[in-house]
């Protein structure tokens, strides 16, 4: 696919080449085509004898080259120099402490009451997106291309003369707090609360902070990509469109970068690889495999329009499945802004027991099953665990009665990650000052409405 005409405006000042306007193509799973110079990408071949420019050709396959053509993802990017050419790569050191990509008895723990943290500080000291990433849970191991991990992010500064690769899986970063601006090897991605990105597994991408402080989630796949849901009855429209998802264009820089440092993360371990050039000397690209990224206010969202409450699954934004169909290994499922017209119904989330595990954060507003909102935080509710709104948000929904009419959600925006798989839970995140030891307290003041003499039945 051809670049599209998919732009965006930057404040100027601070940020560099950021300043500039940004175009972006446009569609999900589309072969892509990007040059920065007219003429860079090969015409008729992948890997020419010579490439136009004198740029060395390497392919990135996100899937095993024997993959069915139908989900076999790969791309051929065009560079000044290639990857290989960096030192060994070492054991970072200090090592970063709080990152885990396996998930054992001996590592983390399994614990079914229902928890929440409150939004974490912005550290005091210098703090890139690297340094304050941390693993709040997760399930399996990256070793056998199979679980997941889930992060949360604080910082406060630019990652400098440095970019990140995941060798463990692919990312999906929810800004909350502050925009990001990554640089990829397919180009630049500007994203702000209430977007999300993807970046895949094994590409490079570092992370500036136009505006300082910033914090938010982010969500990693062991051994799988994130698809779009199937769309079943609701038909061939709805939901997350696949022209709303936006790729970056080429972009690159030729200057050399003495001591440019690649931190790669792999097995939950980091290592650190020194190089004398930027990663980001891709002139032309084209494939399948790509960062991505999506605005969530494009989603459309449906819901009940006579009575009842709908099942989570028809919020699903994105999914990453298992082998068994219906299963995921991690769906991402969005709550926008929406109407409430269900008659004669009782409208949040109601109570029940799940046999699918939900960690859910707020990038803004408040929650609709909650009394208060906590933008920043996180709730885990685990594997038939009970869970549902609180006293407050129940009392007051039962008061309103026959009054209820058709009601409008704004102001708000919230997410959550479900999966099949178990978490376990990081000993940092349990002794965190952010978790909320009062949490089980917006349940216990329930009282019982039952009575046996009421014979206004409807």
């Amino acid at each position: 696919m051809d670049d599209r005409q998919n732009a965006e405006k930057l404040p100027a000042g601070g940020a560099g080449d950021f300043a500039a306007e940004l175009k972006y193509q446009s569609g999900f799973g589309n072969h892509f085509s990007s040059e920065a110079i007219a003429g860079a990408l090969p015409i008729g071949h992948n890997n020419p004898l010579v490439c136009p420019y004198g740029l060395y050709a390497e392919q990135i396959n996100g899937t095993s080259f024997t993959t069915p053509r139908s989900a076999n993802q790969r791309s051929w990017l065009y560079r000044i120099k290639p990857s290989v050419t960096h030192e060994p790569f070492k054991a970072r050191s200090p090592a970063h402490g709080r990152l885990m990509a396996e998930f054992t008895q001996s590592n983390s723990s399994a614990n079914p009451t229902q928890m929440r943290w409150m939004p974490v500080e912005i550290p005091d000291e210098p703090t890139d997106f690297l340094d304050g990433m941390f693993t709040m849970c997760g399930a399996g191991s990256s070793f056998l291309r199979h679980g997941y991990a889930l992060h949360m992010y604080a910082a406060n500064k630019s990652m400098e003369d440095c970019a990140f690769c995941n060798a463990d899986g692919d990312f999906l970063v929810i800004p909350q707090q502050g925009r990001l601006w990554v640089t990829t090897e397919c180009g630049k991605l500007a994203v702000s609360p209430g977007d999300i990105v993807v970046l895949p597994q094994g590409f490079r991408f570092s992370v500036s902070l136009p505006d300082g402080p910033s914090r938010g989630y982010i969500a990693e796949i062991f051994g799988a990509h994130f698809q779009l849901p199937e769309l079943g009855p609701i038909g061939a429209n709805g939901l997350a469109a696949p022209r709303d998802f936006l790729v970056p264009t080429a972009w690159f820089e030729e200057e050399p970068r003495p001591e440019y440092t690649i931190v790669q993360k792999y097995g939950g371990e980091l290592f650190t690889a020194v190089q004398d050039f930027s990663p980001f000397n891709v002139v032309a690209w084209h494939g399948n495999y790509t960062p991505y990224k999506y605005d969530l206010s494009k989603f459309c969202p449906y819901n009940v329009v006579l009575f009842d409450h709908a099942d989570p699954s028809i919020f699903t934004g994105l999914s990453a499945p298992t082998e068994k169909p219906g299963v995921a290994l991690l769906d991402f499922l969005i709550f926008p802004p929406r109407w409430f017209v269900a008659e004669g119904t009782f409208r949040p989330p109601y109570f029940h027991r799940n046999c699918m595990n939900e960690f859910m954060g707020v990038i803004h507003g408040g929650y609709e099953a909650k009394g208060g909102g906590y933008p920043g935080g996180a709730c885990l509710h685990s594997c038939m665990t009970p869970h549902g709104p609180d006293t407050k948000s129940f009392e007051s929904t039962i008061a309103l009665g026959d009054d209820m009419g058709p009601r409008r959600e704004s102001g708000t925006l919230s997410f959550m990650f479900e999966s099949a798989l178990i978490p376990r839970i990081c000993p940092w995140a349990l002794e965190s000052p952010a978790m909320d030891h009062d949490y089980l307290q917006h349940w216990i003041g329930m009282k019982s409405h039952f009575n046996r003499e009421l014979t206004d039945i409807k």
